[in-house]
């Protein structure tokens, strides 16, 4: 008879997407204040987003789709993360689409004390380093979303399954 009590799960709290607090996973892409510059004779502004994209290794080439997320529901129980060591990969909403994004450093198979979480107001997206350990797309408000990520010949998608349960929640 094992009298061991399960272990209670991590809970995780997702916290507001900023650019300092996501840089050791990768750049927050969000049209700045007053940035941005007039084209197409004044009918439209234009924002450059700074991103780090990085999608050339071994071969790769850059891919554009179009994710159509089912809204989750949330507290979310996080069982499994992904990396994609050789390109970054870029999720934009279309819209005003908010989303969860669980993250951990790049590296050997993270352990879940090392899981950061936010959520994005609506309006941001956000470019993973190569490497980062991500969970899949965590819809918040069901939608599109556009990704920008490598391809090539290979897949380069590692997946590893956490070693306690995770639960990430988030507040409006």
């Amino acid at each position: 008879m094992n009298d061991a009590a399960p272990h209670a799960p991590v809970m995780l709290a997702a916290q507001a997407l900023t650019p300092e607090a996501f840089a050791p996973y990768g750049t927050v892409l969000a049209a700045p204040a007053g940035a941005g510059r007039l084209i197409n004779g004044g009918n439209a502004e234009r924002f450059d987003l700074v991103g780090d994209l990085q999608l050339g290794a071994q071969g790769g080439r850059p891919m554009l789709a179009l994710f159509r997320a089912q809204a989750r529901r949330f507290p979310h129980e996080v069982a499994e993360l992904e990396r994609h060591a050789l390109g970054s990969q870029t999720f934009v909403p279309l819209g005003e689409r908010r989303f969860v994004i669980v993250v951990a450093p790049a590296g050997e198979a993270p352990a879940p004390g090392a899981l950061a979480a936010f959520v994005t107001d609506g309006l941001q997206g956000v470019t993973l380093a190569p490497g980062t350990w991500h969970h899949a797309l965590l819809a918040v408000d069901a939608g599109d979303f556009v990704v920008v990520e490598r391809a090539a010949a290979s897949v380069d998608c590692d997946t590893c399954a956490l070693a306690a349960q995770v639960v990430v929640d988030w507040h409006n």
